[in-house]
């Protein structure tokens, strides 16, 4: 058995208690909109281009899970404020949670996910569910990407339909690695993944090693001039705005352009500014699930 206590603290010194709690011995620290369904609450979070000016919310709950010794929480919370300057907080509340094997609980809820018949992602921990089809072995991590998301989906769906032995692709934006992954599998020729996150590369390599692919992973400024049978971006809407030139150039004569990362009352804005930025790859809705599109188009030869 765990205790879980609550309490409150100002936007000021939110993250900073946090992280002061964890080095005062508290097992796991998670930070709530205080204000969360009234007229107060605030949204922290955006795509690239529109993030909230605010950081942090005006009043933030912290649910701090201990050790089972409820007489040390206080002087534990007291000297984490102490340790930030801050004046000492009182603890709203106090609960006990069950322990359990977290380890398993948590890889319950990333099951098998089936593409297409033959298309499979799974996880380390579990089998594949028919071996005779091409799998994908990927475990949740730091990166983006595990086959869950929608957006996912509907990148490896395309793939799934419509790469060609020996095509060269281009995932951009790669996270984890997975689509360059995937296409690995399905018969894809030259792979390259790029991404701005040294964490998200280090991690496609690793799983990439991990399914016996090769791929060279790169961050934009190492990919050179190359141009793909096969470009898939899926990032957010406006970032792929912003891209739409770069990631153009990219394609090669007769070559593909995925992208997904878009609500469908994103996807004519979208649509538009790939147009204006060259006409000879007409972009248009392939498939939608749960609210995402994907978007994809030719290149003229």
């Amino acid at each position: 058995m765990l205790l879980e206590i609550t309490l409150r603290a100002d936007e000021a010194v939110a993250d900073a208690l946090a992280d002061a709690l964890l080095k005062a011995g508290a097992l796991s620290v998670a930070i709530e909109d205080a204000d969360a369904e009234s007229s107060l609450e605030s949204p922290l979070f955006g795509e690239p281009g529109y993030e909230p000016a605010r950081r942090a919310w005006s009043h933030s709950r912290l649910h701090v899970l201990l050790n089972p010794d409820r007489m040390a929480a206080q002087p534990l919370v007291d000297a984490a404020a102490a340790a930030i300057g801050a004046l000492p907080c009182a603890i709203d509340s106090y609960g006990e949670v069950d322990d359990a094997d977290w380890v398993s609980i948590s890889q319950a809820q990333f099951p098998p996910t089936r593409i297409s018949d033959r298309l499979w992602i799974v996880p380390s921990w579990c089998d594949a569910p028919d071996p005779a089809t091409i799998v994908v072995r990927l475990d949740p991590g730091v990166a983006f990407g595990t086959g869950t998301h929608p957006t996912t989906q509907l990148c490896l769906t395309w793939l799934d339909r419509h790469l060609r032995p020996g095509d060269r692709v281009l995932d951009y934006g790669c996270g984890s690695g997975i689509l360059a992954i995937a296409a690995g599998r399905l018969g894809a020729g030259t792979l390259v993944g790029v991404d701005i996150d040294e964490q998200a590369l280090s991690a496609a390599r690793s799983n990439s090693a991990a399914n016996d692919v090769s791929a060279r992973y790169t961050d934009p400024a190492g990919l050179g001039s190359a141009q793909f049978d096969i470009v898939v971006a899926n990032i957010l809407s406006n970032p792929l705005k912003l891209l739409a030139p770069a990631l153009l150039a990219r394609v090669a004569p007769a070559g593909a352009l995925v992208l997904s990362g878009v609500l469908e009352r994103q996807a004519s804005d979208v649509i538009a500014a790939y147009r204006a930025a060259d006409p000879a790859v007409a972009l248009a809705v392939s498939e939608i699930c749960d609210g995402w599109v994907c978007l994809s188009g030719w290149r003229s030869a």
